[in-house]
């Protein structure tokens, strides 16, 4: 009777799976042990026009195989179960079938009976799943806009969807935490190969020919020691800084951060030294008087240096007395996800410190998305000299200087990423790399350098890490 059931349930269990195509097989593993083996192909899939949603239903049908596949390796566990069962019982019988059950007996018959229920249960709960899957398709392709350097996909939360945002009209998202949205984009999607966009290498010309004490070339990025964790959704993505030429009362022990996730953002908290910073206890919050726009931020000679949020204007807030001193535009620059990191984030403006001064990162419509780089007057926020290289923004994942030659990153979400360009803005020539640089938590949405310290700092994934560095003697 229970071979017989056991036989009846297999039978179902082919007869249900026909309909998606699974294969069944049966062995026997080195301890005599029977080993059931289930295979459910994904469905055809449709070709995609567009390349990044393409890529995305590509990964929510991988998502739903993946669930699947462990749904019907609990199915096995079952099935083993029940044929041990039965070569038990037709054991007993063989051997006691005068012998009425005994409590425990009866007691494994009901635990099995309610077994099958489940994995009937859970056999149409596959066969629904795999109708699902089938019937899904690739994401429709929309109307391309008028101005193709105009437009930033992104993804709202943790759903994908795309967007349209062109720099001076708000076509962005206006979210909260009760709707904890942010813009973020794949690396794997816009990483473009160093040979198609570099187009002038002189791997002899990037010696830099100034004398700042310490300065050299990057030749080495060390692992990353993480020193703080954000512990709600507003710090996944942030800035952690020090000053590298603090103004008293501050010291270069100081330290300040800022989450990045909200609508608007308007809190710097402070720290003394490092242990304040590591046990979470701020000395000071400072009220900012206009929100601060993505992960962009520095600290320089006392003033904390942000882009506003919403707009191309860069803002220097003086700490000491608590109030925006300077208020300047950035010509042209795109802004609110027009030309933002592989990540997204909307970062189109970054500022940079190190040995020569402040910086600012973006680009313009007239340099076609590619990283546009200018040097600024740390008091007035006037625009010193400018640079335009061949290094395309949307095609890393961030940048950082480092005396005045302008590094970036490959890959925000690879664990074993590399620094794949270097743009000298002394020399005007551009240099394909390939240094390895660790993303330990696997979203690394800020990345700057401390010329004070010669280390870098990043946030990735609610975690705040710090790199030490060589850089090669002139």
């Amino acid at each position: 009777m229970i071979a017989t059931s056991l036989l009846t349930l297999a039978s179902f269990f082919l007869k249900t799976s026909a309909q998606f195509s699974p294969t069944f097989s049966r062995s026997l593993n080195r301890d005599g042990r029977c080993i059931y083996s289930f295979t459910v192909p994904s469905p055809a899939e449709a070709s995609c026009s567009e390349p990044g949603e393409a890529l995305n239903a590509v990964r929510e049908l991988q998502r739903d195989r993946a669930a699947q596949q462990r749904e019907v390796e609990s199915l096995g566990d079952r099935l083993r179960l029940l044929e041990g069962w039965v070569a038990r019982s037709q054991g007993e019988a063989n051997g006691q079938s005068s012998l009425s059950p005994s409590p425990r007996q009866q007691g494994d018959v009901r635990r099995l009976q309610m077994e099958k229920l489940d994995l009937l249960r859970r056999l149409e709960n596959v066969k629904q799943e795999n109708t699902q899957l089938r019937a899904k398709q690739c994401p429709g392709i929309r109307e391309p806009p008028q101005d193709s350097h105009q437009t930033a996909r992104g993804r709202q939360g943790f759903s994908s969807l795309s967007s349209q945002t062109k720099p001076d009209r708000g076509a962005a998202p206006n979210w909260s935490f009760e709707n904890p949205g942010y813009q973020e984009l794949k690396s794997e999607v816009t990483e473009i190969p160093a040979s198609k966009l570099i187009q002038q290498i002189d791997s002899g010309s990037l010696k830099t020919t100034q004398q700042s004490s310490g300065c050299g070339m990057l030749e080495w990025v060390g692992e990353p020691v993480t020193f703080q964790k954000a512990d709600t959704f507003a710090g996944k993505y942030g800035v952690w800084m020090k000053d590298p030429e603090p103004v008293p009362p501050h010291t270069g022990e100081f330290i300040w951060r800022i989450n990045t996730v909200g609508t608007d953002i308007q809190l710097l908290y402070e720290y003394r030294d490092l242990d304040q910073f590591m046990k979470g206890y701020p000395s000071k919050v400072y009220m900012l008087p206009e929100p601060v726009e993505s992960t962009g931020s520095v600290i320089y000679r006392g003033s904390f240096y942000y882009q506003r949020h919403w707009s191309r204007a860069l803002l220097r807030y003086e700490m000491k007395t608590e109030t925006i001193l300077v208020r300047k535009d950035l010509p042209n620059a795109g802004f609110r996800g027009v030309y933002p990191y592989s990540w997204g984030g909307y970062t189109d403006i970054d500022f940079a410190v190190d040995e020569l001064g402040l910086w600012v990162t973006y680009s313009t419509n007239q340099a076609q998305g590619a990283i546009v780089i200018s040097k600024l007057d740390p008091n007035t926020l006037e625009i010193e000299e400018t640079w335009t290289t061949t290094i395309r923004r949307r095609s890393v994942a961030n940048s950082f200087m480092i005396c005045g030659t302008l590094y970036t990153l490959n890959s925000y979400s690879n664990h074993n990423s590399i620094i794949n360009f270097a743009y000298n803005t002394n020399t005007n020539s551009s240099m394909a790399l390939n240094i390895p640089f660790e993303n330990r938590y696997r979203y690394n949405s800020m990345t700057d350098y401390n010329p004070a310290e010669k280390k870098i700092l990043a946030w990735d994934n609610f975690n705040m890490v710090m790199y030490n560095i060589r850089l090669s003697k002139i």
